[in-house]
């Protein structure tokens, strides 16, 4: 059964790694961002249902969620958008590694807003990060710091960061893995609608190709991902799962650089590794923490 839950969060980080595989042709191309999102949640939210459907999963919400839901929702969104911006600034590679800190992040706000004590594996693990970020910037054995990249991409990983700490310490936790999903999906394809309204985009795509590409995105990189994580997590536990999510940037990586033609140097090689090493650091020194707590 270990095998089965490794297999499943190698699965989970693989799955969401291939976002670039989908997104960059479609950037490439000039097509509405928010039409992309849109359909990508839309479907994730319609396969998801379905699956709850044929289960005959519970999926009764109390009426004080609604409004947390709305706000998973909107920051689900945010961190997408702000992901795909990002790759107008830096190369996917790289934005997907940027966007992987988000656990350091959790540990900084959880120690401001709830006075959780930082361990020393916290500070060295942003050390780490930090001295990633600083490699990453090297081009060409250039320094050539991005902060418009840097900030659009935390902005993301904040707002993804912000995402778990609400599930985390809110009505919302009450809410079952599946039905969490269903209902981010739901709420994040409403905040895209919403945007597409606004701009006043169509809603219509002009081909079924173009409809099975979406649908195909939908399931690869978000029904997938979050069904393996939730079933990874019940068989290993989360502090494995976590761990194997580095697999998600180095697949970005790997598809960046063989199928988009980025340039693989020895900088970006250390500055990713850094990365991993320092988010990886925090996750087993965090859970290190725990178990001492729980001794004494």
């Amino acid at each position: 059964m270990k095998f089965k839950g490794y297999a499943l969060g190698l699965l989970s980080s693989i799955s969401y790694g291939l976002i670039p595989l989908f997104i960059l042709p479609i950037k490439q191309a000039n097509f509405s961002l928010d039409k992309t999102l849109f359909y990508r949640f839309l479907f994730s939210a319609l396969i998801v249902g379905v699956y709850l459907l044929i289960k005959r999963e519970n999926i009764k919400i109390e009426i004080k969620q609604i409004p947390i839901l709305i706000v998973l929702g909107i920051l689900y969104g945010i961190s997408a958008d702000a992901l795909f911006l990002g790759y107008d600034y830096l190369s996917a590679g790289i934005a997907s590694t940027l966007l992987f800190v988000y656990p350091l992040i959790v540990a900084v706000i959880m120690a401001i807003l709830f006075k959780e004590k930082i361990s020393k594996s916290t500070i060295l693990a942003i050390g780490f990060v930090l001295a990633g970020i600083f490699m990453l910037s090297f081009k060409d054995g250039t320094f050539e710091f991005n902060p418009i990249g840097l900030g659009i991409i935390f902005i993301s990983a904040l707002a993804y960061s912000s995402f778990i700490i609400i599930v985390n310490k809110s009505s919302a936790q009450r809410i079952k893995g599946f039905p969490m999903s269903f209902y981010s999906f739901l709420f994040t394809t409403i905040y895209y609608g919403i945007k597409l309204w606004f701009k006043k985009e169509s809603f219509t795509l002009p081909s079924i190709d173009l409809a099975y590409n979406f649908f195909t995105f939908a399931f690869v990189t978000t029904v997938i991902s979050s069904i393996a994580l939730i079933y990874a997590i019940k068989e290993i536990g989360s502090t494995a799962t976590s761990i194997l999510g580095a697999s998600e940037p180095v697949v970005a990586v790997g598809v960046s650089v063989i199928l988009f033609g980025e340039n693989f140097s020895l900088s970006l090689a250390i500055g990713i590794s850094l990365i991993i090493f320092g988010v990886i650091l925090n996750v087993i020194g965090d859970q290190l923490e725990k178990r001492k707590l729980l001794k004494t």
